[in-house]
This record gives structure tokens, sequence and C-alpha cells, in this order.
């Protein structure tokens, strides 16, 4: 039994919380909201956190960001690619696993029975999800906490999930998520608490206060506050090159001995907002690496940029100039020191990490991005004491603050609510409607399927 009583923390409050035997919960909260700081609590990682009664089970098992994070961390600190003649793959998936052989089922449902031999870095985002679920699955914990555990998953892949954690619950494994959106509360919760303004707001039994959870966080005002106009403003002049910004002919994609795709032909013009989908680990991710000069194959495919050949003799950073990127890569990667506003500031460099000592019109520039995200006081706090949610703003701030020509998001809304996700998704389709940048864009999520987008490319 998870028992909370008259708890403080920053940026919490919370009078009593109790997730008794027999009950699966699911907890809702926007960015800002304080369900951040409860998975920390519960996690054991809160700052100057004090309370009358903190009772946690001792076979408590989290799977938040934080942990993927230090997971994916402690995979680079491990990284021997410099002393072989050929891309470490990380350690197998197998690894991370306790007694493979009885939880076989478990594995398969998973879909992830293929990948065992698999190593860390080979996966997808949405793949390591999974992995590091398994990994406490198996363990045999006794209450599971989840933050945010649709992200990042196909929809296959969240049916999978509900049925399991549907299964556990009915072999009584106490269960506790926490979400963002509504649209995420699962059918297998049987209560629900809702956060507002550091505190939980309402909670109880799913079927009373269901409704009361979902309006609440339908109409919290989001923090991306960002027009078409400020966008416009700060735009550089384009370099004429053409209608044609990508065209990529046989693409192929591969780790190691792993075949990601291969015989993709893909022409992206000017203006042809293009929305790519598909199951985890089918290579949306690795395309767009691919487009960016973040893959090592973008030498090898037959692909053109802005009308210039890969390996013609342009330079990466000529190529970059022109792209705003935002990926579940570029964000695991960001774990170098940095202030909110040298985040941001990084993309007029394109660098993780702000290397180059910026103007101060660049650090004025910077200032309105953060502004306009509502996240002007964060602008000296270290990026890696954010929350999630807000440094995903920060990152997307980074990719829009030169108005690229072309825009890569892949899964750019993870972590942010349903304000904020409506608000980006909106600001997306008026800067294509006025025809400012080119946007390629990729997603798990039906309702970001917007019109604006004039074509769809879905890997098998």
């Amino acid at each position: 039994m998870l028992v909370i009583e008259q708890l403080t923390a920053d940026g919490l409050r919370i009078g009593r919380f109790a997730a008794g035997p027999g009950e699966a919960w699911c907890l809702v909260g926007g960015n800002g909201s304080g369900i951040e700081q409860f998975c920390e609590v519960v996690a054991g990682e809160a700052v100057g956190c004090r309370a009358k009664r903190l009772s946690l089970p001792p076979d408590l098992g989290v799977l938040s960001f934080k942990r993927q994070q230090s997971i994916f961390e402690a995979e680079l600190r491990k990284d021997d690619t410099d002393f072989l003649d050929r891309l470490d793959p990380g350690t197998p998936a197998r690894a991370f696993l306790t007694d493979i052989d009885r939880h076989r089922h478990l594995i398969e449902l998973f879909a992830f029975a293929g990948l065992l031999d698999r190593g860390y870095r080979q996966l997808s985002s949405g793949q390591a999800r999974k992995l590091c679920l398994l990994q406490l699955i198996t363990r045999g914990i006794g209450q599971l906490v989840l933050e945010n555990p649709y992200e990042g998953l196909d929809r296959a892949s969240c049916a999978e999930l509900d049925r399991v954690l549907a299964g556990l619950r009915d072999q009584d494994l106490g269960l506790l998520a926490l979400v963002n959106n509504s649209a995420d509360i699962p059918d297998w919760c049987t209560h629900l608490a809702a956060f507002r303004d550091g505190t939980i707001a309402v909670q109880g039994p799913r079927a009373e206060v269901l409704a009361e959870v979902t309006g609440w966080l339908a109409h919290q005002p989001p923090l991306f506050q960002v027009t078409v106009e400020d966008f416009g403003q700060d735009r550089q002049p384009e370099e004429t090159t053409g209608a044609n910004l990508v065209t990529l002919r046989h693409g192929f994609a591969r780790y190691g001995e792993v075949e990601v795709f291969a015989g993709l032909d893909l022409t992206i013009d000017r203006d042809d907002h293009t929305l790519i989908t598909g199951p985890n680990g089918c290579g949306k991710s690795t395309l767009l690496q691919l487009i960016s000069g973040d893959h090592p194959l973008c030498y090898a495919n037959d692909l053109t940029l802005f009308g210039r050949r890969r390996g013609s003799g342009e330079s990466i950073w000529e190529l970059k100039r022109r792209m705003g990127i935002l990926s579940p890569d570029l964000h695991r990667n960001h774990h170098v020191a940095g202030s909110g506003l040298a985040t941001v500031v990084s993309g007029l460099f394109d660098s993780i990490g702000l290397y180059t000592r910026p103007s101060e019109a660049q650090l004025q520039l910077g200032r309105r991005w953060l502004q306009r995200l509502g996240l002007a006081h964060k602008a000296q706090q270290p990026f890696r004491r954010m929350k999630y949610g807000e440094q995903r703003l920060l990152l997307l701030a980074r990719a829009l603050i030169k108005s690229p020509q072309l825009l890569l998001l892949d899964e750019p809304t993870q972590g942010l609510d349903e304000p904020n996700r409506k608000a980006l998704l909106d600001f997306l389709a008026g800067i294509a409607d006025r025809r400012l940048t080119t946007i390629v864009y990729v997603s798990h999520r039906p309702d970001e399927y917007r019109e604006f987008f004039r074509r769809h490319v879905r890997f098998a």
C-alpha cells in the first residue's frame, strides 16, 4: 500500500493520498501541475521533501523519463565504438531481463522475442521504453508506477501494454499511472486523481470523478504561446535552391546486420508537409536521422538535400543551418551542462550544448523565445534540472529559433499536456498555411494527423 500524508516538496503539496489493495490508479496532470514532482517523490528523488507519513512499498518499481535517461547515459559510458571496427550496439536486451524462460509469454506479448539479442543502442525509443517496463515486471515487483506509459508507443503496443497491465492488476500487482493527457487514461484504472497548482485537487473512484478530471485538464492554459508572426519576424532570407528539399532513391538503413528498411523512395518539395507513421522500430526516426545527417549511412544513400547530393563536398553545417530538428534521440543526447537560455540559443549553432560565444542579439532572440514559452524565469536554470515537459518545450524553441526552411519533428509532443499539444499543432498549421517552412512530422498519435499534411508516409 502506498500512503502519503501532509507532504510538501518543491512545487508540491499533498494532504493525503492512498493507493490501497485492489486499486489501480491513474493520476492526471498538465505541465507544471505538480505531477512530475509526485513521480520524483515516489521514486525517492524529490529534493527537500517533508511528510508526516510517506509509506512506499519495498517492492516498488518506477518507470519514468528520468530512469530511461539514466539507463541511456550508462550505456553511453560503456560505448566502445572508438575501440572497435564497428558501432558498439550496447548491452543486449536480454541482459536487462530476469528469468526470461518464465516470462516468455510476456516477452512475446510485447513483440520483443526477436529483439532479445539486439543491443540497447539499436532499439528505437519505443522499444527501449518497452524493455525498461519488461525489466521491472520480470524483476518481480509488487507495485508499479508508470510515468506517461503510452508515450513513444505505437497503437498496437499501447493495446498490448493495456492487456498486460490489466492482467497484472488481476494478479494483485499495484498499478499507478501518471499521464498528461485525458486520452491516455486507461480502461483498467479503478481510481482517478487530478493535479492542479501543485496539489491533488480531486481524487476518487473513476466513475465519480472522470468528468471533472477530464474537464480540468482540457481547460488549462498552455505554456506554448508562440504565434505565426513570432516565427515569421525572426526568419532569415532563404538561399535559392529550387523547390526540391529532399530526394531519397532506393533508401536503406541498417544497424550492423539488422536491416531497418530498404528500397524507400521519397521526394519532399517545398510545402510538402509530410506525416510519417508506423510501428515501433520500423525506421521512422532513422529516416529523419538520414535527412539530418545524424546517421552514418547518410553518405551511402542516394540522397539529395536542398539540391545538393550528399557526399558532393557540401558541409553538414551548411545543410543543418537550414533545418530545425527535435527528436527523442536529440533529447536523450542533451545531457551536457547548460542553462535554459543556452539550450535555446544552441539551435543557432546546431550543437548539443553551447560552445560558441553568442552575440547580444542572439541572446535577446533566445530570451524572446523563452518568453513565448512562458519559461523566461528558467533562463539560467540548468536544463538537466528541469521537468521533462519543460525540457521538451525548450528543445522545441531550439528547433524553431532560426525559422528553418525544413522542420524535422520526431514525436515533438512527448511529455506535453493537451493544451500544449494543441497549441503546438495549431502553430504548425499556421506556419504551414503561411508557407513559412516545410514540416516533416513523425507521430504515433492519430489525434495529431492534421489537415495541413499533404502526404502520409506509412511504414509497415
